[in-house]
């Protein structure tokens, strides 16, 4: 009897042990499920919900969240009078401004009777001019090619000729060729350049285009052409760029990847990288530039800064905390943000309101509501407004976050984790007023390279790629010069090869020598 008893107890317990593993591995299944569900609101928003990051709702509605109404309310104030407001119709203002530059050639085309015709129908006399009509028209022509011819005269002397037995030769000076034993003008290169790197056309597709023209020009030769003028030309702007960028105290950073396809020691499937560094919106004369790289470890930015002292804006990539100390990183608010956007994205309609993701998002949402207050302070006012008010709000956000309970792995717990993890980065916006409160300039200047790549997918070799990464850097910087990519492009490519390296501080984008016609026209305040 009781070795039945025994038997029955330890079957009992094996079963309690059995139900109990069973009960954790159903809890973990149940997480599991619950983050694979995440991922799939997520996925299926990211492919087709709006891109938007903006709050639905009116800005700051959430503030009930903390009783704003029963902390202001006072019983003793009178409730204001009801007034009827007739009803009025506000004409809808059009956005368009569309318009003709003043600054454009006019052809001016008159359209007159045959003089047969110019009699009048009543009295027979002769009809005079007494007035004119006239309309304008956009008339755009596509690109025309044409042979430019150098000849160079050579010219001697008569006199030495017949009497002398040295006769001396003088040949009329030309320009310098852009590329020594090729037909590429200024004018063609500048129009490739432009059309790769600010249209994002790719070779191949602008050999068909010369084609049609009935040019034959092959996308290798196109390449060669590029290869060869950033090699001798822009990569000598790229390091005096690379110069005055390491100047400034504050910078932006940002990576993105670039698959190249033949890398020696790599195959075509690896991921390489284009760095980009660039100045803050504390500058006159803003730089952008971008460097290859065949990886992403954190030796590339220490190699580009080495000689760089001050703040570096980056995004909560690790590779950017081991900066050498003369660096404080600074981290990205807007990143910050997203965490918290794509946490309530995922939740169903229902439950997004008061959720720990809509009040992370309303934190973060006050934030960037004082920045903007502070868009058109000096920095030293903007540093005292955010030393009162926003970094006490942004310490407040940190002990909510700090006091939120949610599986590590969920959305909203990624949140909460990249804010208390990047908190140190983050709250060094607070240490200098030229400080931005998001990385979101450096990512907006790293589009173009990538709309780029979505058009010619790859680099074909390491050569390819790093030439592309100083043409980048150069129209980048214009543009952001206003400067027209084209006309400046032109303008070097016709002045480089004839000058020396001394003076190429007066062919940088900012300098005053560039020609007004380089300059985009301001557009009508009108």
């Amino acid at each position: 009897m009781k070795v039945k008893l025994k038997e029955s107890l330890e079957h009992n317990s094996s079963m309690a042990a059995e139900n109990a593993v069973l009960k954790n591995r159903i809890t973990e299944l149940e997480l599991l499920v619950k983050y694979y569900e995440e991922q799939f609101r997520l996925a299926k928003h990211r492919q087709f919900g709006a891109s938007s990051e903006k709050s639905e709702c009116g800005e700051y509605e959430q503030l009930s969240l903390f009783d704003e109404a029963e902390a202001t309310a006072d019983v003793n104030v009178p409730e204001p009078e009801l007034i009827e407001i007739e009803k009025h119709y506000r004409k809808r203002r059009s956005l368009v401004n569309d318009g003709l530059p003043e600054n454009l050639p006019v052809e001016v085309i008159e359209h007159a009777l045959p003089e047969e015709e110019q009699i009048c129908g009543e009295c027979g006399g002769e009809l005079h001019v007494m007035g004119r009509e006239s309309r304008r028209e956009l008339k755009i022509i596509p690109a025309r090619v044409r042979v430019v011819e150098h000849i160079s005269n050579v010219y001697s002397c008569r006199k030495c000729e017949n009497n002398n037995d040295h006769t001396p030769i003088v040949k009329a000076p030309t320009p310098e060729p852009l590329i020594k034993g090729s037909f590429a003008s200024a004018e063609a290169v500048a129009h490739i350049m432009t059309q790769k790197f600010v249209m994002s056309v790719p070779l191949y597709r602008q050999e068909q285009e010369w084609n049609r023209q009935g040019i034959m020009l092959s996308r290798q030769t196109m390449s060669n052409w590029l290869i060869r003028c950033s090699d001798d030309w822009l990569a000598l702007l790229y390091k005096r760029m690379r110069m005055k960028l390491l100047e400034h105290e504050v910078l932006h950073a940002d990576e993105t990847p670039v698959q190249v396809l033949h890398e020696p020691g790599k195959t075509a499937q690896s991921g390489s990288y284009m760095w980009l560094y660039r100045t803050s919106g504390d500058t006159k004369t803003p730089i952008v530039l971008y460097e290859y790289q065949p990886d992403r470890k954190g030796e590339r930015p220490k190699v580009f800064l080495k000689d760089f002292k001050g703040y570096l804006h980056t995004d909560g990539y690790e590779r950017y905390h081991d900066l050498p100390g003369g660096i404080t990183v600074v981290g990205c608010w807007a990143h910050a943000r997203r965490k918290f956007v794509e946490a309530l994205k995922i939740l169903p309609k229902e439950q997004q309101k008061n959720s720990a993701a809509d009040i992370g998002r309303w934190y973060c949402d006050g934030l960037f509501s004082l920045e903007r207050k502070y868009a058109g302070y000096s920095a030293e006012k903007r540093y005292e407004a955010r030393m009162k008010y926003s970094l006490p709000f942004a310490e407040d956000f940190l002990l909510w976050a700090n006091s939120v309970n949610a599986l590590p792995k969920s959305l909203i717990g990624k949140a909460v984790s990249y804010l208390t993890g990047q908190w140190a980065y983050l709250k060094n916006v607070y240490l200098d007023g030229r400080l931005e409160f998001s990385n979101n300039r450096a990512e907006r200047s790293i589009k173009p390279f990538v709309i780029g790549r979505k058009n010619w997918l790859f680099a074909n070799t390491v050569n390819g790629a790093k030439s592309s990464s100083v043409i980048y850097s150069v129209i980048e910087t214009a543009k952001e010069n206003n400067l027209n990519p084209f006309d400046y492009l032109v303008w070097l490519f016709q002045t480089v090869p004839n000058t020396t390296t001394s003076k190429l501080d007066d062919l940088l984008p900012w300098s005053d020598n560039v020609p007004v016609a380089c300059r985009v026209p301001k557009k009508d305040d009108s």
